[in-house]
């Protein structure tokens, strides 16, 4: 059974982690997306709230399944044995800081990470972006799924 998980704080979902998760889908048996918590970091939305817009958006899809963790993104791989991280590419800049990760984590812990450039229509999205829309109320609908922008 192919699994793997799609690391991300979700602060909130966008429509560019939605392109990549489904563009997903057919190459593994589950992704677990998998929401960071870092206690360091401030979050506009509330964990339960990124959790539950996540789980509303992919409520009908049964190879998603939705987790938190903290510490280390290998260890949690190791916990929940899967053997591939999920990565979307925006831009070269991303490439350059995915790539650093994803070689200091296979030398962690032998897991291979997969990249998908995300699709020309979504790559400009970000949530710090939508987060700075959405706090100058400006409307954030064509950035983010249903589930978030019903908030």
């Amino acid at each position: 059974m192919r699994r793997a998980i799609f690391p991300g704080s979700f602060d909130p979902i966008t429509l560019g982690h939605v392109d990549i998760i489904n563009r997903a889908l057919p190459l593994f048996d589950e992704i677990i997306i998998a929401i960071g918590i870092n206690a360091d970091k401030k979050y506009m939305f509330s964990l339960k709230e990124r959790v539950n817009f996540i789980k509303e958006n992919y409520k009908n899809e049964p190879k998603i399944k939705v987790l938190t963790y903290t510490g280390l993104t290998t260890d949690f791989c190791e916990k929940v044995n899967v053997d591939f991280i999920l990565r979307g590419l925006r831009n070269p800049a991303d490439f350059e800081f995915e790539k650093a990760i994803a070689q200091t984590n296979r030398k962690l812990s032998g897991i291979e990470t997969v990249f998908l450039l995300t699709s020309a229509d979504t790559a400009f999205i970000s949530s710090s972006i939508v987060r700075d829309v959405f706090r100058h109320g400006g409307d954030i609908t064509k950035f983010v799924p249903k589930s978030v922008s019903k908030k």
